[in-house]
Formats: structure tokens, C-alpha cells, sequence
């Protein structure tokens, strides 16, 4: 049978039998996990089982958004806090492979605590480069302010995380470092001349234009086009994040029910597939937007389908060999204790 072109969420830390009859006609390709989809590790190992067994495919991705720091959807008692990623640019020495170092560290634990509950997808690393004046939305997430420190350690990230059997995704392309409101709330306008976004915003995409999965930018950029946000606008993506940076992974969507967006769900669906997104998101859970969303989506076929097959590839069969609490010693000493503890 052929899988949906979307991933979608649930309402809370089970499945109600409207949602397993859903995803079972649907049957979208993956799955994401919420705050509210989480309690304990034994409940999160049985909810990621139970949305498998709903489109009977024991690959089918479930991802997550654990990147530390305002953005950890599993923390305390039962999982460790995690660093924002700027405290890894913000390691004390003049060392950056040490910095390297211990972002590649601080993902593999990550990929250590996802794969133990059956999420297989990180959407981590960030790529933004935050910019003097713009809204903190990104901020403290990014690596750095800079694009070669944000691409040195957003590489770190992804490698760890694939060392640990978890695929990384690559956010928010091509660049939501300038953005000046949250897009979860309003469309950004970006009005950066393309050589500026293609130095700084496009470059830590390019160098990590290899990854297996991509997410876009519900921004517009007015020198690329001044009319459609980067996940609807088929220049965008062709001209920019296919062509500029290079990037032939599988492409996904940010949410579709942020606030950027415009339309109703089903034209927003059928907007960002027409401009060349591979895979539309849909995370709250609401049953009558998924819906909806499904209606405007297409069967997840060709191009698309041969990108996905080849991100799922990327798991490793077994992850590298890892002793957990030496990691975490080591983790803890480079932040003097502060972080996973």
C-alpha cells in the first residue's frame, strides 16, 4: 500500500480508536511526539509501537523535537536536560574541535534517550544564523552567530545523532536567522539582499546539503520571492534549496498549522507539494485539520519516495558502540555540571 506524503501527530500519550482507525486508512509516512505525548519512558516506548503497528511498518519514522534547551519535548525525572545550542559555541577555551567534540557527544546521548523509546528522527540540527535585531525565536538555539561555527557544530550534531541510530533533520531552510517575528505566530518578511543571505543565511545548509532530511522556513525572502514563505514558494526551493545549496535529501515541511501560513489546510497542503516539498508536517494532532490536510496531500510517490527510501536508509542497523554514563561524566564536566546530569 502507499504511504500518505505527511507526518502527523496525536492528541495525547495514547492512541483513541478515531486515531488508529485514521492513521490506518491514511497510513501518513511518519509520525512526530509532543510535550503531551510524553510521561514515562515505558509509555512513549508502547505509543511509538502502537503508530507503527497502525501503518504495519516497522521503519515508519517517529520524530521529535529534542534539541535542548527551550526546545526538549522528554526532560526530567525520566531524561536528562540538554544545553540550548549556543552553550556549545560558548564552551570556554580557544579549542573548537573540543567544541566539536562535545556537540557530537551531546547528540549521541540525545540519540541514545530517542532510540531507547522506538523516535528515530531528531529534528536537529538548527542552521539558522540569528542576526542583531531579528526575533528570538531562534536565538539561543543556534549554534553560533556565525555561519562557520554554526556549520562546524550543526555537522557535529547530525553525526552524532546518526551515530546513534537517530536521522538528523536540517532546520529551517534555507535560514530563519533573520526572521524579525515568530512564524508560529505571524509570516516573517525578509528583506536581505541575496548575496548577504546567500553568505551567512544559505551557507551552513550547504556545507550540510548532504544530510538525509530537510525541513523549510515558513519565511519569505523578498529577494528570492517577494510574494510566497519559502515552504510554498516553488522558486525558493528549486532556485535556493535544491539549486544554491544543493540539497537533494528528502524535503519536509515545518508545521502547516503555524500561523505563517494562509489558505485553509487543504490549500496549504496542495501549495507546499506544488512548490516541491517531498513531505508536509502537520503537528497539534487535531483530528478535523489533519483531515483536512490529507485531503490537499498526494501519495508519497517518485522522486519523493525514492528520497525518503533513501533517508531511512541512513539508520544505522546497530548503533556505534557507546557506554552511556562515561559519556555522561564526560558531558558533565565540559559544562561543570550544568547539563545532563
Amino acid at each position: 500500500m502507499t504511504d500518505t506524503a505527511c507526518i502527523l501527530g496525536c492528541a495525547t500519550t495514547t492512541l483513541s480508536p478515531v486515531e488508529q482507525a485514521f492513521f490506518r486508512d491514511v497510513r501518513p509516512w511518519g509520525f512526530i511526539l509532543f510535550k503531551r505525548n510524553i510521561e514515562t519512558p515505558g509509555q512513549v516506548r508502547a505509543l511509538t509501537d502502537a503508530l507503527r503497528a497502525c501503518v504495519d511498518r516497522a521503519d515508519a519514522p517517529i520524530l521529535i523535537d529534542q534539541e535542548g534547551g527551550r526546545v526538549q519535548r522528554m526532560g526530567p525525572p525520566h531524561w536528562s536536560r540538554y544545553p540550548p545550542g549556543r552553550a556549545y559555541g560558548d564552551l570556554p577555551g580557544n579549542d573548537p574541535l573540543m567544541r566539536r567534540e562535545i556537540t557530537r557527544l551531546g547528540a549521541r546521548l540525545l540519540a541514545h534517550d530517542l532510540a531507547a523509546v522506538g523516535i528515530n528522527v531528531d529534528c536537529v540540527p538548527v542552521l539558522d544564523v540569528p542576526v542583531a535585531g531579528a526575533h528570538d525565536v531562534i536565538g539561543d538555539r543556534a549554534y553560533g552567530a556565525t555561519p562557520q561555527t554554526v556549520a562546524l557544530l550543526g555537522r557535529a550534531a547530525a553525526e552524532g545523532l546518526i551515530a546513534g541510530g537517530v536521522l538528523p533533520v536540517i532546520k529551517h531552510m534555507p535560514g530563519h536567522g533573520r526572521a524579525g517575528v515568530d512564524s508560529h505566530l505571524s509570516l516573517p518578511v525578509v528583506d536581505a539582499d541575496y548575496d548577504a543571505l546567500d553568505r551567512v543565511d544559505f551557507e551552513p545548509f550547504r556545507v550540510l546539503s548532504d544530510m538525509p532530511m530537510g525541513m523549510t522556513a515558513h519565511v519569505v525572502y523578498t529577494a528570492v520571492d517577494s510574494r510566497r514563505p519559502a515552504t510554498t514558494s516553488r522558486r525558493a526551493i528549486r532556485q535556493v534549496i535544491r539549486g544554491a545549496i544543493g540539497f537533494d535529501g528528502l524535503l519536509m515541511t515545518d508545521d502547516m498549522s503555524m500561523k505563517a501560513l494562509s489558505g485553509d489546510f487543504t490549500e496549504r497542503a496542495r501549495a507546499a507539494h506544488a512548490a516541491g516539498c517531498d513531505v508536509l508536517l502537520h503537528c497539534n494532532g487535531d483530528m478535523s485539520e489533519m483531515r483536512a490536510l490529507v485531503a490537499g496531500s498526494k501519495p508519497l510517490a517518485g522522486r519523493s519516495a525514492r528520497r525518503a527510501q533513501a533517508a531511512l536508509a541512513r539508520i544505522a542497523r546497530a548503533p556505534e558502540p557507546f557506554d552511556a554514563s562515561e559519556a555522561r561524566a564526560r558531558f558533565a564536566e565540559a559544562f561543570e555540571g550544568r547539563w545532563a546530569a
